[in-house]
C-alpha cells in the first residue's frame, strides 16, 4: 500500500491548454477535520468532499487575501456543512458531526441520504471588493461532487468534471483525494469526450490513492493528452479564529446584548470557534471593557 504523503494540490493542463485541473491529496486535512469534529465515518466523508471541493475553488482564488465559503444544506440528518478556503488552507464544520447512517445497498456510505438533496449550496467569494460575489444552486444529489459540477456550470457557465472522495475505515481516514477538469473556451468537442470516456478511472480516487500516489495516477489517466503540471502547492486545515477576533465579534452583538450577557452571566462567558474548538474565556471584566469600546462614537 502506497506511504501517506503531504497534502498537495497539483495545477495542470491537458492538450496544450485547452483544459485546465486541480489534482488534490488531501488525506492529512480530512483526517483532521475528523480529529477536531469527532466525526462518524459518514460525516468525516461529507464534510472531507465539502472540504476538498472547497479547497479546489480556493486554489483558483487569484489574490491571496481572497476567500470562498461554500454553504451545503440539502435538508438531510446531517444538517449544514460549511467549509471556508484560500489558496492553500481549509476549514470547515458541520451541524451534526455524531450522525449514523446504514450503508447503501453497494456497501458504501450513504453521503447522499445525510445531506439530502432538497437544499441548496451558496458560494460566497471575498475577492477584496467592496460586495462579495454570491452564487446558489439547488443540489442535485448531495454526493457533494456533482454538487460542485453542478455549481461551476451554472453559476459559472464553465462545463466541469469533479469527482471527490475520501475512504474511511472507523476512525482513521486512509485516504482523501479530488479532480477538477474543466475545458477551456474553444476546447474540442473531441477532448471533452475522451475526458468523458477516461472519467470512469478517477471515479474511485480514495481507495487508487492507497496504492498510488497522485503523479503516478494522473499519468495513467491522462496518457496521450498532454499533461503538465504546471505549480504544486501545500494544503492545510488551518483555522484563523484568535482571541481578538473574537473580541471583535462580540462587540458586533451590540450593546444590548452586551449588557445583557453581563447581567445574566455572572461568571463571564466562554465562545468556541466552530471550525477548530478553540474556547477563550471572557471574564464580567472583560465583558464590561468591551461594552465600553461598543458604546464608543
Amino acid at each position: 500500500m502506497n506511504q501517506p504523503q503531504k497534502d498537495q494540490m497539483l495545477h495542470i493542463t491537458l492538450m496544450d491548454g485547452m483544459v485546465r485541473g486541480l489534482l488534490l491529496t488531501a488525506t492529512g486535512t480530512v483526517a483532521r477535520a475528523a480529529a477536531i469534529h469527532c466525526t462518524s465515518p459518514v460525516a468525516t466523508a461529507a464534510l472531507g468532499r465539502s472540504l476538498m471541493g472547497t479547497a479546489m475553488m480556493g486554489a483558483m482564488l487569484k489574490s491571496e487575501d481572497a476567500s470562498v465559503t461554500v454553504t451545503i444544506d440539502g435538508g438531510g440528518p446531517i444538517g449544514k456543512i460549511v467549509c471556508v478556503a484560500d489558496q492553500t488552507s481549509v476549514r470547515g464544520c458541520v451541524d451534526v458531526p455524531h450522525l449514523e447512517m446504514p450503508l447503501r445497498p453497494d456497501g458504501k456510505l450513504n453521503v447522499g441520504m445525510a445531506v439530502g438533496k432538497t437544499g441548496r449550496m451558496s458560494v460566497v467569494k471575498d475577492v477584496g471588493l467592496k460586495n462579495p460575489y454570491v452564487g446558489q444552486v439547488q443540489l442535485l444529489s448531495g454526493e457533494i461532487a456533482e454538487d460542485f459540477a453542478c455549481y461551476y456550470v451554472q453559476s459559472e457557465q464553465t462545463p466541469t468534471l469533479q469527482s471527490l472522495g475520501v475512504l474511511v475505515s472507523g476512525e482513521t481516514v486512509l485516504s482523501a483525494g479530488g479532480v477538477l477538469l474543466q475545458p477551456m473556451p474553444g476546447c474540442p468537442d473531441s477532448v471533452i469526450s475522451e475526458l468523458e470516456l477516461r472519467s470512469p478511472l478517477m471515479a474511485d480516487i480514495s481507495r487508487e490513492l492507497c496504492y498510488e500516489p497522485m503523479e503516478a495516477l494522473a499519468q495513467k489517466w491522462f496518457d496521450g493528452m498532454k499533461y503538465v503540471v504546471l505549480e504544486q502547492t501545500g494544503l492545510s486545515y488551518r483555522c484563523n479564529c484568535s482571541r481578538s477576533r473574537m473580541e471583535r465579534a462580540l462587540i458586533t452583538l451590540g450593546r444590548d446584548e452586551l449588557t445583557r450577557m453581563i447581567q445574566d452571566e455572572q461568571e463571564g462567558a466562554e465562545l468556541t470557534c466552530h471550525f477548530c474548538k478553540k474556547t477563550e474565556r471572557f471574564s464580567q471584566h472583560d465583558l464590561i471593557r468591551l461594552l465600553n469600546q461598543a458604546t464608543q462614537p
